[in-house]
């Protein structure tokens, strides 16, 4: 199944995500933190929107990850910011499992 618009990179064996825990990956110009919540996994931008600091790096609870620079937060699912000092929300990616592998698909280029 292919989604138009994207080009999908396996990233990581779903084993190599533990729950709640996050995996910095780069793909072409992207920098992409993929987050494993309840089984589920999710991508958003890897980068802080307040000031340079990697999220996959952050302490996460729930489906909340807290910047390890400043301590804003967003939420996984959505990108969005909901904590001071961060205002400005993330972009998400989509992501896929195929049996036991984590795809992440970017824009493709047109």
């Amino acid at each position: 199944m292919s989604e138009p618009g994207y080009r999908f990179h396996r990233v990581a064996a779903t084993s190599e995500i533990r729950e709640g825990e996050g995996l910095h990956v780069k793909l072409d110009q992207w920098e992409i933190a993929v987050f494993n919540i309840d089984g589920e996994f999710y991508a958003i931008d890897d980068v802080c929107t307040h000031a340079f600091a990697m999220l996959s790096e952050g302490f996460v609870e729930g489906d909340i990850v807290e910047c390890p620079l400043h301590g804003g937060r967003f939420e996984i699912k959505t990108g969005k910011a909901v904590a001071a000092p961060c205002t400005v929300d993330l972009r998400t990616y989509v992501v896929r499992r195929e049996d036991d592998s984590v795809l992440v698909g970017i824009p493709a280029a047109d």
